[in-house]
């Protein structure tokens, strides 16, 4: 038996926009449904999570998992500038309760890649007064919900887009997806998507201002949650004649940005795969080699590299905040989770300080520019019904999260 510390949080992540539906005022939705967009197919009403989330948080909690990452969905709760939607406030403060009604944690992220329209229109993370709008948003969440939290994350994957910039790589979809953005890896003038959606900023600068101005006002507020940001951390490997532009790339796409976290409470790490880098940049997967549904290669022992990465250069304790692949195969996805989970328990057995592992993603939901043919989720959902189907993946996990440890 591996075990895990006592405490340690066993859960599922999902993010607002990919689950709840009808989410009009975000810059999503307006990139979904513009001419010549690059997605796939609109979000539409997703998994209508909105409604369904105590069904959902009920399924997590039976199976044995005693956390659940979510997100607050800014474009609902300031559809206008300066406009604080009381009513969707308290549609969060009553998610967060659903949770801790069920003995589950939660693990609130405040963006989650969707802003609203308005703040997209101005210039998104270009806009010399992002940081300071971003901080007013994150001061009245914490307002709302602070007493309630005990963890809290600022950003999901600022570095993505400094990823893109440096070696044309997208965590978060498939490989020839350029995610609603211009295909050109010039970072300037600010990346501003050609469809409108502001996706975080290249710049490290951008959105650690933007970061830390958040934390202070979360800091500010009642409760007294952890606070920190999530990144997107590839399991980078140097081929023969690229160690020097792994190197590079390295410290631009990972190193500068855990080195941010250095002033937070924790460090959300996610994973799932490795890009072996060549002297011109990311190698093909090698012939033969399985593959997920989003083209990356199934290589589960990433985990445990980037959370020593990350424990090494951000110095923090470790949340593991997304975790998982995209496939049909029910029982891949657990022999994956299974050998990812090992080398997260070698971590853990060397003294690196982690807290715990959220499996992305609770729900089959919308991926974005791939829309809905990616399936994450250890919970299926019907299309047409929205009827959710608890797969053997979830059950195994739940067995996992009870006996604290892998057998």
């Amino acid at each position: 038996m591996s075990q895990f510390p006592d405490g340690f949080l066993w859960g599922a992540a999902t993010a607002p926009h990919q689950v709840e539906g009808g989410n009009v005022n975000s810059d999503m939705w307006h990139a979904e449904w513009a001419k010549g967009s690059h997605f796939a197919e609109p979000s539409g009403d997703a998994c209508d999570h909105y409604h369904r989330y105590p069904e959902d948080m009920t399924l997590l909690a039976d199976l044995g998992l005693n956390a659940y990452r979510f997100g607050v969905e800014w474009s609902r709760i300031e559809p206008e500038e300066g406009f604080f939607s009381r009513a969707a406030l308290d549609h969060y403060r009553r998610m967060v309760g659903a949770c801790l009604e069920r003995g589950i944690t939660p693990v609130v992220t405040l963006s989650h890649f969707s802003t609203p329209r308005w703040f997209a229109a101005a210039g998104g993370w270009s806009n010399d007064a992002a940081a300071d709008r971003f901080a007013r948003y994150a001061g009245r969440v914490a307002a709302h919900l602070g007493d309630l939290v005990p963890w809290m994350s600022t950003f999901n994957e600022p570095n993505l887009v400094s990823m893109m910039v440096h070696i044309g790589l997208v965590p978060a979809a498939a490989r020839d997806e350029p995610l609603g953005r211009s295909n050109s890896t010039d970072p300037e003038p600010a990346r501003q998507s050609d469809s409108g959606a502001a996706w975080p900023s290249h710049s490290v600068d951008v959105m650690a201002t933007a970061h830390r101005k958040a934390v202070e006002a979360i800091k500010s507020g009642p409760g007294d949650p952890a606070v920190g940001w999530t990144l997107a951390l590839v399991d980078l490997q140097p081929a023969d004649g690229g160690e020097q532009r792994w190197r590079a790339v390295r410290q631009s796409a990972l190193l500068d940005w855990l080195e941010v976290s250095r002033d937070d409470d924790f460090v959300g790490v996610q994973t799932y795969t490795r890009e072996r880098i060549g002297p011109d940049g990311i190698l093909p997967v090698p012939e033969g080699v399985a593959t997920t549904q989003t083209g990356w290669e199934v290589y589960p022992e990433a985990l445990g590299h980037t959370v020593r990465l990350a424990a090494e250069h951000a110095r923090v304790p470790v949340l593991v905040t997304e975790n998982g692949m995209a496939t049909a195969d029910d029982d891949a996805r657990v022999a994956y989770t299974c050998a990812a989970l090992g080398g997260l328990a070698g971590c853990v057995a060397d003294g690196v300080d982690v807290r715990g592992y959220l499996h992305w993603s609770l729900l089959d939901n919308f991926e974005w520019t791939s829309g809905y043919q990616m399936t994450f989720g250890l919970i299926a959902v019907d299309r047409t019904t929205f009827e959710r189907t608890v797969k053997p993946s979830a059950r195994w996990l739940g067995k996992v999260a009870r006996a604290n440890g892998l057998t």
